[in-house]
């Protein structure tokens, strides 16, 4: 691997413009090759940013333009193939969301990826927003008290105004609605791998029930579940509960995560991170000095983000350049992938219990398993 970080993308519909423009953000690489096998999508990716080839072939880009790091922004179902090929070519690999179909696959490309010797990731980008790397921050140095013992993640989504939105539900052939878990194997990664991460037990337990909302099917929707509410728990006794809704206003995109001492809410749609004592004033104090005390972690929160914004740091979806970093760094460093392989498996896994409990909303076909399901051994620690 030489001085400058060789970037190159694959898959160039309109994610791909937000992993070119935050690679361009970091320095010390270049993005030296594009690939679609539409080539029009490809040009047009190329024309509008620096980036000196573009292919309509895999193993030309591989081959040709060489890249140190792949990012793999194709539809999901493309992407275990597309990553074990660039594995087996020597490069890096960084998959979006959701990383594979299921966990097999999963395990398979982490094992791949720790033979050769290369580093591998998920685009889970939330996980370092500002906000996001405060929180974490806030756990490791012990502001809970102790171990987690329960999380709440909430994910909304609008299905009424996204463009993306309106294009799944009026076409029947939409890829998502190839996917073992439609719309919620597209979505709900980034809430399940926020819990994820605090898990420690081997031992997962997962409940889930999911339905189609009177909405979708008041317009004839039958297919797409867009309600899902699950509760997991671990040998560690951690509970966690975690909840997808089209419908619930405001769509919240939060994480409440609760320790024996303390307890911490991270709200990502507004960027801030509120801190909760566990202990209460006497008497009316409470009622007083409470809000004082979270009205000036609200001040706090908007000063912050105002300093970020002045010093250019503050930018919409701005946990991927501070994800893209982290990787980059692990690379060029050899050191720890910023978001650990346990992690990533057990986030597949329990999307796997999840799916595997909603086969009629599904359609999957897919028999009903026992809600309990065991986080093996995983093959390498981070």
């Amino acid at each position: 691997m030489g001085s400058v970080l060789r970037v190159a993308i694959v898959g160039c519909g309109k994610i791909a413009d937000l992993h070119a423009t935050h690679i361009l953000r970091v320095g010390g690489c270049e993005i030296v090759g594009v690939c679609d096998r539409e080539p029009l999508m490809a040009r047009q990716l190329h024309d509008r940013f620096p980036v000196k080839a573009y292919f309509a072939d895999l193993t030309e880009l591989l081959c040709e333009a060489r890249p140190d790091v792949v990012h793999i922004t194709t539809p999901p179902e493309g992407h275990f193939e597309i990553a074990r090929l660039c594995l087996e070519y020597g490069c890096h690999v960084y998959v979006e969301k959701p990383f594979t179909i299921d966990a097999q696959e999963a395990q398979h490309l982490v094992s791949s990826a720790g033979q050769r010797g290369l580093k591998l990731t998920v685009g889970h980008n939330c996980q370092f927003t500002h906000a996001a790397r405060r929180l974490r921050a806030l756990v490791e140095g012990g502001y809970l008290g102790g171990p987690p013992v329960h999380m709440e993640s909430y994910f909304g989504y609008n299905l009424g105004d996204p463009a993306y939105a309106r294009a799944l539900l009026g076409n029947r052939q939409h890829w998502i609605r190839k996917l073992p878990g439609k719309l919620l194997q597209n979505i709900i990664s980034h809430g399940i791998a926020r819990i994820a991460e605090f898990l420690t037990g081997d031992d997962v337990r997962v409940i889930a029930h999911g339905f189609t909302s009177p909405l979708l099917k008041g317009i004839g929707e039958e297919e797409i579940v867009d309600e899902l509410r699950v509760i997991i728990s671990d040998s560690e006794r951690t509970t966690a509960y975690f909840t997808f809704s089209s419908g619930m206003r405001p769509s919240l995109h939060e994480f409440r995560i609760y320790g024996p001492k303390n307890g911490l809410i991270l709200d990502q749609d507004h960027e801030t991170v509120l801190q909760l004592r566990g202990t209460d004033f006497k008497s009316y104090a409470r009622h007083f000095i409470t809000p004082v005390l979270l009205a000036r972690q609200h001040l706090g929160n908007l000063l912050g983000n105002l300093k970020l914004f002045l010093a250019n740091d503050f930018h919409m979806d701005d946990g991927m350049k501070g994800f893209i970093e982290a990787f980059y760094r692990s690379i060029c460093e050899d050191g720890p992938v910023p978001i650990p392989y346990r992690e990533i498996l057990l986030t597949a896994r329990i999307m796997d219990a999840i799916f595997d409990q909603l086969p009629d909303q599904l359609g999957a076909g897919r028999p009903r398993t026992d809600l309990a399901f065991q986080a093996r051994p995983l093959p390498l620690s981070q």
